[in-house]
């Protein structure tokens, strides 16, 4: 199965990146990393999503920059996608966010930590929208099953399912490239990312941390093992991103990333057929 949106499609012949900062630090920044998104995704011929968040609800410390909020975070989400004609998406949290975020949104984000919330889903896949569930850290990937069950109860069969990684003890995080394998045989596009993946959840302390420099690894993994898109966060100052600074990917690398991985998609394609 194939999931459109717009004028992409996401389990088709090419590979999809779905990029973008973690959280919305400005107006001008979002509309500057989309725009300097789409033109190396443009110049590489990759389609291309963009991603990043109006609210971030499940930071670690209580005092750490969340974003601009709901009305002020559709607004810039609604002027990058105006501006750029690039595809958005964005998280949402609870069921009242959905109908308003579909307004704007072409994919709604279900976060991981919420992935089995059945009234979440269901307000989710009501809006007709695609709909993009990360696979929460502390389930197996055959477990989405019934989560994806709960959606096209809804009649939406526009269903991506993301592989993060899974808890593996205390601050740590494992990516099992077998998930991708169980996680296609649902029949929907399995997308895989690549930064979350690299986290070292809470292992600063008030913060996440995690490997930058393993994110390459696993997203040439994934794609090698069949995924059709691949998430990742990416920012123009890692150093000083106000969210996932330690795994955010710098903008400078992004497209000698991507090549590589259209590369490895395509033989993965081309042997598959």
């Amino acid at each position: 199965m194939t999931v459109q949106i717009g004028n992409i499609e996401v389990g088709g012949s090419e590979l999809v990146i779905i990029a973008g900062p973690c959280v919305i630090e400005s107006r001008n920044h979002s509309l500057k990393m989309a725009t300097l998104l789409k033109e190396i995704m443009l110049s590489e011929e990759i389609p291309f999503i963009f991603k990043t968040s109006f609210d971030k609800a499940n930071r670690t410390s209580v005092n750490s920059y969340r974003g601009p909020g709901l009305e002020e975070g559709l607004d810039i989400l609604g002027e990058v996608k105006d501006t750029t004609s690039v595809p958005i998406l964005t998280d949402i949290h609870s069921p009242d966010q959905a109908e308003l975020v579909a307004k704007v949104a072409d994919v709604l984000q279900v976060p991981a930590f919420l992935c089995r919330q059945t009234d979440l889903l269901l307000a989710a896949g009501e809006t007709g929208k695609c709909v993009n569930v990360k696979k929460g850290q502390f389930i197996a990937p055959q477990d989405l099953t019934n989560i994806v069950k709960k959606i096209e109860s809804t009649g939406n069969s526009n269903i991506l399912l993301t592989e993060r990684g899974t808890s593996f003890g205390y601050n740590n995080l494992v990516a099992d490239m077998r998930a991708i394998h169980i996680m296609k045989e649902s029949g929907h596009p399995v997308v895989f990312d690549a930064t979350h993946s690299a986290q070292m959840p809470g292992v600063l302390g008030d913060s996440t941390g995690g490997n930058r420099e393993i994110i390459p690894t696993l997203a040439k993994a994934a794609v090698a093992a069949g995924c059709d898109a691949v998430f990742m966060e990416v920012h123009d100052d890692v150093v000083n991103a106000k969210s996932d600074a330690a795994t955010q990917w710098p903008l400078e690398r992004a497209a000698g990333l991507v090549v590589i991985l259209k590369k490895i998609f395509q033989v993965v394609r081309d042997s598959n057929e």
